[in-house]
């Protein structure tokens, strides 16, 4: 029952039990709990079920397992707010959830149990005359659980209609901020946008890393492996390059220098504009070297070999890769107006830019276009100054210019000749 209707009392909005319900029975109220939860089979999944280390070899996924356990555990025991557990089909967030309702009834409350899919198909079932549950007390009943876990944040089906009644209930348990549990295998921020920002509120919501597969710290696609990109230093770039007039040495040189800034604390975004050949990639491998060298995680992607691999038909699994592009914390965007421009191409560049903006993730871009030769939307992100860093470079491409040395190495000296032998007599 519910104490108060007032929206200022710290009890607004919390179930307590009635007097009736603490007289009763242990075993009658677990086992009235237990209907209620709605958990099923998932009765048998507890803290005592679980490997409190998870299932893998790799000491730090297991040490992010355990932290896992130790937050659900906490969260169970006293829970507060919203908890976000997150990470690949597998890694064992349902198991974690199922736990945390099934320790809050050992302590002899409320919790309710329910996939984000089951929910929906029972409010749309109980639009019916046969109904078991009228819709209006169905609604009600899941927007004011005193402990509700929805699993399987990502299985709700793409609908208007569904993506309202969802928000209903999210809205409803934010503003009163009842404690509630959410699984899924996508970042929280990749969900619809007024539910993203819930879910991602530190105010009120923990987002917690369940595990899955150590991720490698670098990954490339195209032609810039891990040993390629480990020549392309600032060490080994010339800033003042080869027979360069001086604005043109003046420009190469800032944009080294700022490289090398952004390379050594990167913030938002930095692109790099300019001819073919001018030093652009040398310059985004040398900021992937440093970023390495700092522990980042770091994705050198040339774009023209990534949408060859997104491309329908093509082996491997294109959402994963994708979805690994938009997360990763450093990308190396190179070579950006070099692929063949279709509809198709630009909604995909402009998800992942779109998405890596709006998330703030350290991104490097390097291109020959002006942003009047770019999708506008994709350009209106790259000129974005709160967010992005314009660098241009003036310089011309070093293959045209007669030299045969890259702007960016220093030039070879010749070994000295021989020395000649005599063929005279000694004297």
């Amino acid at each position: 029952m519910r104490v108060t209707s007032d929206p200022d009392d710290p009890r607004f909005g919390r179930a307590v039990p009635c007097e009736c319900a603490t007289r009763e029975d242990p075993k009658e109220q677990r086992a009235r709990l237990v209907r209620y939860s709605r958990l099923g089979a998932l009765t048998r999944l507890s803290f005592n079920t679980l490997v409190k280390r998870g299932r893998t070899n790799d000491l730090a996924l297991q040490a992010r397992y355990a932290e896992a356990v130790a937050i659900a555990e906490r969260f169970a025991a006293q829970p507060e707010g919203w908890l976000v557990l997150t990470g690949p089909h597998g890694a064992g967030k349902t198991h974690l959830a199922a736990a945390i309702a099934n320790r809050v009834i050992e302590h002899g409350n409320a919790a309710l149990f329910l996939t984000v899919a089951d929910l929906l198909d029972h409010l749309r079932s109980s639009y019916g005359d046969d109904a078991e549950v009228e819709y209006d007390e169905l609604l009600e009943q899941v927007r004011s659980a005193p402990v509700l876990v929805l699993d399987d944040l990502d299985a709700y089906a793409e609908t208007p209609w569904a993506r309202e009644k969802f928000f209903q209930v999210v809205s409803h348990r934010f503003n009163a901020a009842l404690p509630t549990v959410f699984t899924t295998a996508k970042s929280p921020g990749d969900a619809d946008a007024r539910i993203a920002a819930r879910l991602t509120d530190p105010a009120l919501a923990q987002v917690v890393e369940v595990g899955g597969e150590s991720a490698p710290r670098y990954l490339a696609i195209g032609a810039m492996t891990r040993d390629r990109v480990a020549a392309f230093t600032f060490e080994a770039f010339q800033p003042d390059g080869i027979g360069l007039d001086p604005a043109q040495r003046a420009g190469l040189r800032d944009a080294f220098l700022k490289a090398r800034d952004w390379g050594e604390s990167p913030e938002g975004w930095f692109v790099l504009m300019g001819a073919t050949g001018c030093g652009k990639t040398h310059l985004a491998a040398a900021i992937a070297n440093a970023r390495l060298a700092a522990g980042d995680r770091v994705a050198f992607v040339n774009v023209p070999d990534l949408l060859d691999a997104l491309r329908p038909g093509r082996e491997g699994d294109a959402v994963t890769l994708l979805q690994t592009i938009r997360e990763v914390p450093v990308l190396i965007l190179d070579d950006l107006g070099a692929q063949k421009s279709t509809p198709w191409a630009e909604e995909k560049l402009y998800q992942l830019l779109n998405h890596r903006h709006l998330a703030r993730l350290h991104t490097v871009v390097t291109t020959n276009l002006g942003l009047r030769e770019m999708e506008p939307r994709i350009a209106s992100r790259l000129a974005d100054s709160d967010v992005s860093r314009l660098q241009e470079i003036a310089a011309p491409d070093y293959r045209t210019v007669g030299r045969r040395e890259f702007v960016s190495r220093p030039p070879v000296e010749e070994p000295p000749p021989p020395p000649s032998r005599s063929r005279g007599r000694r004297a």
